[in-house]
């Protein structure tokens, strides 16, 4: 009942919205005409397109500096969930998606020169022939047919105030000859957290009575090297793309809490490799027929360690140790055909077949003596089959019509100390409409059922030794599954500029979060229904007309309301790690006469809770800056420096006597940590 109301309403707004715009239609050429190198595909009017000119007061180095300069767009890469559809970004080249997922397409177009680029389409709601793997905006960005040599050589590094510095860099080599390119990337990467610090950490009883008083500090950091080798060329009467990759990462963090005659401390170490290798193969089989082969395999393995030692003032207690090693790895065949039935139609039907699997072993001890873990040897293993079919329908000028539909069955089987196997079947609908009765307005529905992706390292224990939280395997997990209702209103104006307000409501099956186990142990487990219902807004305002020469104003901003019922309460409460909202105020201004672009970026409140039957974390903080400036002396040379800081970062832990409800509170742990400063500088040049 609830899903059907909010189809009716969202229907119903999403006439009244765009409707509006017509009696703005008389308004000044000024106020909503596209700027100078962006205009509408004259055949579809969801689809700007965006020529390097557009972006030439911003002297831009990279394509990857273009396309994050595109109105109303912002990157993502995608969630690296199992699987091929879903899993990857909203950027294509070419029309095409990278040979790898892992392979970004922000990492192509990273080692990608401004010069290779053609033109950037901004594809709104979708188009015939490109695969909107369920983004309801992409970027298609067209590269030059030319021969040519790069280099991309940049050097990072990132400054603590009091914390541990860290410094990368990567070498990029690129070569075009017509069709056919290849290269390599040679990458010293970096991991940070920007909430180390240190400040007063307080444990008070239900009453208010302290129990204690601590000084608090934290530091995490990592990196990693690797190897990147991409070859693309045209073969057997059409083109084969390939990647492959191999690296090694590392993470290294701690927590540590010293007091009058009192410590403790919590440290966490991970080192690990990973590697990859993909391939697609594409061919036209006929003047509308088409072909499109995927395989991608990827591998991973990882050796860690948390310890946990504390002197509460009475000598040494016994060390608590959870060590962690296992190995894991992805295989995906996919293939699809596309046929053009016309300009403006176009069907799309294939399949795709995924083994996923986990092997790993847990052991946990108090002072050298083990502790019985439930699902501390695990192998998991996951077949999965998918069978789809799209159709994208230009039905006019200023309508298409987006649709598809997914079958997919998988089984999953656990074996080591705990030996299961279950099988699940999902029906994935989805309906896009999109109307755009103008180049500066659209108005975009859709109705979707998502599959979320378990992640296998829930079936295995693992620990929190920071906050003296153990968490059990389940065995038992399935995935979650959402049904989306979904409408976006967007109006762009003054060129640059764009408000697009998004209204979404999703009814989530098997949620996933945490549940109590038999001997006072928590796991990752399913539990019940909820809902989510989200008001998005955001806003990007040029401040030429305002005066203020190259400048822009931003706000951004996502209101989430989630509700599900606690497994141990028995009461209504949020979902664990959602953020009830997290606004950026933004301005940004390109001082072309300096070859300078300087910005700055304001949250001034976020955080996020997470449920546990015994306890409850939750953080918050406020006033997070971020001020930047990039100066480009030549068009193949760029310096750029990054200033963070922000006002607070507060962990509040509350921790429950039992599991009985009301549960009795045994006490609060206030965290009031001051988070470091940090300086980043880049320097990139290009060859």
């Amino acid at each position: 009942m609830t899903r059907n109301k909010l189809l009716i309403t969202s229907a119903a707004a999403a006439i009244t919205l765009a409707l509006a715009p017509q009696a703005l239609a008389q308004e000044a050429r000024g106020d909503g005409t596209a700027s100078p190198g962006a205009s509408a595909n004259n055949r579809d009017q969801g689809i700007l397109v965006f020529t390097p000119d557009f972006f030439a007061d911003q002297n831009p180095n990279t394509a990857l500096d273009m396309v994050q300069r595109v109105p109303g767009f912002s990157v993502s890469n995608g969630d690296g969930g199992r699987g091929f559809e879903g899993a990857v970004g909203n950027i294509l080249i070419n029309g095409a998606r990278p040979a790898s997922k892992n392979d970004s397409g922000s990492s192509v177009l990273s080692r990608t020169l401004v010069s290779q680029v053609e033109r950037i389409e901004l594809i709104r709601g979708g188009a015939p022939g490109i695969d909107m793997q369920g983004y309801s905006v992409v970027v298609n960005v067209i590269l030059k047919s030319e021969s040519s040599r790069q280099t991309v050589v940049t050097g990072n590094a990132t400054l603590f105030d009091g914390g541990t510095d860290i410094f990368g860099g990567s070498y990029q080599f690129t070569a075009r000859d017509g069709e056919r390119s290849w290269g390599f990337t040679l990458s010293d990467g970096m991991g940070m957290s920007d909430s180390n610090g240190n400040g007063p950490s307080i444990r008070r009883a239900a009453d208010g009575t302290i129990l204690r008083e601590e000084a608090f500090e934290n530091d995490g950091y990592g990196g990693g090297q690797g190897l990147r080798g991409n070859y693309a060329a045209p073969a057997f009467g059409g083109k084969i793309d390939l990647t492959a990759r191999y690296g090694t990462n590392d993470w290294h963090s701690y927590d540590q809490f010293t007091g009058t005659g009192t410590f403790r401390q919590s440290r966490y170490d991970e080192d690990g490799t990973s590697g990859e290798f993909g391939v697609v193969y594409t061919r036209p089989l006929g003047d509308r027929l088409s072909m499109e082969t995927r395989f991608i395999h990827e591998f991973s393995d990882f050796d860690s360690v948390s310890t946990y030692n504390a002197d509460l003032g009475g000598g040494p207690e016994p060390e608590q140790l959870f060590e962690s090693v296992g190995e894991a790895s992805e295989t995906i065949a996919r293939g699809l055909l596309r046929f053009e039935r016309s300009d403006a139609l176009t069907f799309e039907g294939g399949g795709e077949v995924a083994y996923n699997r986990l092997d790993t072993e847990q052991a946990f001890s108090i002072g050298g003596t083990p502790v019985v873990l439930p699902s501390a040897t695990v192998l998991v293993e996951e077949t999965r089959a998918e069978v789809f079919g799209k159709s994208s329908w230009r039905i006019s000028p200023t309508l298409s019509l987006e649709s598809g539909l997914r079958l997919e069955h998988s089984t999953i089987s656990q074996s080591g100390d705990t030996d299961t196997e279950k099988s699940f079947f999902f029906a994935k609908p989805r309906v896009q409409v999109s109307w755009t009765p103008m180049a500066n307005t659209q108005v975009r529905a859709r109705f979707e059922r998502e599959v979320g992706q378990l992640s296998f390292g829930d079936f295995a224990a693992s620990a929190q030794l920071d906050d003296q939280n153990v968490l059990g395997g389940n065995a038992d997990l399935e995935p979650e599954d959402r049904w989306i209702s979904e409408l976006t209103f967007e109006r762009r104006f003054w060129g640059d500029g764009i408000v697009s307000i998004g209204l979404r409501h999703d009814e989530i099956g098997n949620v996933i979060d945490l549940i109590p186990l038999q001997g006072g142990l928590s796991a990752v487990g399913n539990i019940g229904d909820g809902t989510l219902d989200q008001l998005s807004l955001n806003i990007t305002v040029p401040t030429d007309k305002l005066g203020i020469s190259g400048g822009q104003f931003g706000f951004r901003n996502d209101w989430n309301k989630t509700e599900v019922t606690d497994p141990t309460t028995g009461e209504a409460r949020a979902i664990s790690g959602v953020r009830a909202r997290q606004p950026v105020v933004s301005f940004s201004q390109d001082i072309t006469s300096w070859k300078v672009n300087w910005s700055v970026a304001w949250i001034p409140v976020l955080g996020q809770t997470t449920y546990d039957p015994d306890q409850t974390v939750g953080w918050k903080g406020g006033d997070y800056f971020e001020l930047a400036a990039e100066y480009k002396p030549t068009p193949s040379l760029s310096v750029r420096a990054q200033l963070n800081l922000w006002d607070n970062f507060d962990v509040e832990r509350t921790v429950y006597s039992d599991r009985t409800s009301p549960r009795p509170i045994a006490f609060i742990e206030r965290r009031e940590i001051d988070p470091r400063t940090f300086v980043s500088l880049r320097v990139r040049k290009t060859f």
